[in-house]
């Protein structure tokens, strides 16, 4: 399901790499090739913790729905920043995902811990994103 997502994101903003080269970025920022790598890595980190989830045998409550959510906030970000240029509000949007990142490694955590640890990589990267997303707002 996430490689499914982030393949659907990448289609839909394949030429922004392109916009995305000429800004202005703050330091730290890693050079475009490294992004698709990092991400696919990202969702087959998630699809296994969410796959860990569903088949622990253990109630899972809100945790998928969770999931589900912070996925559909995922796939949107990319369009927001990308194709409509909505830096300001594509940095707000990306808080909110980084919340639902992290409830949904806390509720991955108390159903089964693994599922709970691969989503840290992905939290990670979803901070750095944000401090990318708002450097490049301020520097251009």
């Amino acid at each position: 399901m996430p490689l499914a997502v982030g393949t659907l994101s990448s289609l839909l903003t394949k030429n922004s790499m392109e916009n995305f080269a000429m800004l202005q970025k703050p330091t730290f920022a890693p050079p475009g090739f490294l992004f698709p790598v990092v991400w696919t890595i990202l969702y087959v980190l998630m699809g296994i913790a969410s796959y860990l989830v569903l088949t622990s045998g253990k109630p899972t409550g809100n945790a998928l729905i969770v999931y589900g959510i912070q996925l559909v906030f995922n796939f949107f970000w990319s369009i927001l920043f990308f194709n409509l240029g909505l830096c300001m509000f594509a940095f707000l949007w990306l808080v909110l995902l980084w919340l639902l990142i992290l409830l949904t490694t806390v509720l991955f955590y108390q159903i089964l811990k693994p599922a709970g640890y691969l989503m840290i990589p992905y939290l990670l990267w979803v901070t750095f994103a944000g401090y990318l997303n708002l450097g490049i707002c301020l520097l251009n």
